[in-house]
């Protein structure tokens, strides 16, 4: 901010004044005066050179005593590069998890379920007593899979349980949360645990646009869609499973007088030539968030129900939701993907009816081939604490709790125009998480304004209650 000084906040200066000798002094005492004068000025000068050369001294030895930076630092500190803002790292968690003292996860050798319950070692088998299929939905939910795709009671006797084995059981009355309906047993009375089997996601095959982003193998984001209204691409999307799409609201908000079905999907593609209009599904169904703002864009979330399910192949698959007791802090590595602008200077003067130099959807205009890239792209951003990206130097405030930033502070990677929509996935363990949806930035790829993608985290209440409805 500049400041602007009034006339009054000029440093007032004193009019200089002069006084005629009277008449009545001598010659000589003028004389002496004068010399007088001389020597002290002399001496002023001969302290005032003394007093100088000794506080030089006194910085030169100060600076020799500084550590000089090294090489790397001062390539940090060139022009293409902006430090962080704030002081130190930040300790808070960019997704924030809910705490929990039992936490639960699914054998993959035998579907059987695990809990750990807070103060005891290892992992416990859930006892089928009093057991119901809103559990299996609520722990699937909470492990990161949108449905329940199967539960049943396992016979003890047909699985191999050292003797101090000890079990989790569901208490005789089901109030409170989640973790407050478990007991520690040493047994199971009916004699059978829980299997449960949630929806696929997550997994590549082979489990072995986006600016400053590399070419895609195929395969490599199974869950990665192209999203078009009429003959071109306007923006990414996620399967989330084999009937729905999750993309940005602001997509498809401006469209919400027209009907779904304008809209086609296309999953498993690299490359838009190889798209085919016959190969794209149709939309039955667009529901976006009702809390959406179109100038925040706060809630920047939809939903897209499918005419006709998708078959899962090993392009096409679907990726998991953040497990709700999942904390993500500064730092994790995560990935954007998408067919959107690959150079930094073609966006942010383009007009856009929503959100200028904000949304990075391609609505408003007709993409070129020279703007959407032919090729999906893919780059590393790693995610940025939340209380840093909303700083002064970067977005001010602008970040609500249903916002994340990824990115460089130093700008050149970075989702951009067409990549709206599109996932920003984050590893765990095998699995990939869906963590952010891209949303908006100013510009792309600039210094100190990184990607800002919709929380799923604080997303997902409503995800799971538009997909059990609809």
């Amino acid at each position: 901010m500049q400041s602007h000084k009034s006339p009054t906040a000029e440093p007032r200066r004193e009019a200089r004044r002069t006084r005629a000798s009277p008449a009545h002094d001598s010659a000589n005492a003028s004389l002496e005066t004068l010399c007088t004068v001389r020597r002290l000025l002399l001496l002023l000068g001969v302290a005032g050179l003394l007093a100088g050369t000794a506080a030089g001294t006194w910085l030169l030895a100060k600076h020799l005593k500084q550590p000089q930076p090294d090489q790397d630092f001062t390539q940090l500190q060139e022009p293409a590069a902006v430090p962080a803002c704030g002081d130190g790292e930040e300790e808070d968690p960019v997704v924030r998890g809910t705490p929990s003292r039992v936490s639960f996860r699914i054998n993959a050798a035998n579907s059987l379920l695990e809990a750990q319950v807070g103060g005891r070692p290892g992992w416990l088998l859930a006892c089928h007593e009093r057991w119901s299929l809103s559990l299996g939905t609520l722990l699937c939910r909470q492990l990161g899979y949108l449905r329940m795709i199967h539960q049943k009671g396992v016979n003890l006797t047909d699985v191999k349980v050292n003797d101090t084995q000890e079990f989790v059981q569901v208490r005789p009355h089901q109030e409170g949360s989640l973790e407050d309906l478990w007991r520690v047993r040493s047994s199971c009375d009916s004699g059978r645990i829980v299997a449960l089997k949630c929806s696929e996601c997550g997994l590549r095959p082979g489990t072995a646009r986006v600016v400053g982003g590399t070419d895609v193998s195929p395969g490599r984001w199974p869950w990665q869609v192209s999203v078009y209204h009429g003959s071109q691409h306007r923006c990414g999307g996620s399967v989330l499973a084999r009937d729905w799409i999750v993309t940005a609201a602001h997509c498809v908000h401006s469209y919400r007088q027209l009907q779904a079905s304008a809209w086609l999907v296309f999953a498993g593609v690299i490359t838009h030539g190889s798209i085919k209009q016959e190969a794209g599904l149709s939309v039955k169904k667009i529901i976006y968030h009702p809390l959406y703002n179109d100038n925040s864009l706060d809630y920047d979330i939809a939903l897209m129900k499918l005419q006709v399910p998708l078959n899962f192949t090993d392009a096409i698959r679907a990726v998991c939701l953040p497990r709700s007791h999942q904390d993500l802090f500064q730092g994790a590595q995560c990935w954007v993907s998408g067919w959107g602008y690959t150079r930094p200077g073609q966006a942010g003067a383009l007009p856009f009816p929503l959100a200028p130099c904000r949304s990075r959807s391609s609505l408003g205009f007709s993409p070129s081939p020279a703007q959407v890239t032919e090729t999906l792209k893919e780059a590393l951003v790693p995610l940025i604490g939340t209380k840093r990206c909303n700083s002064s130097c970067v977005y001010a405030g602008e970040l609500t709790a249903r916002m994340l930033c990824a990115g460089h502070l130093r700008g050149t990677v970075d989702a951009c125009q067409g990549d709206s929509g599109g996932p920003l996935v984050c590893r765990d363990g095998p699995a990939w998480r869906l963590v952010g949806v891209v949303s908006w930035g100013q510009g792309c790829a600039q210094p100190n304004r990184p990607g800002v993608y919709a929380n799923v985290a604080q997303l997902l209440p409503w995800i799971y209650h538009v997909t059990e409805i609809y």
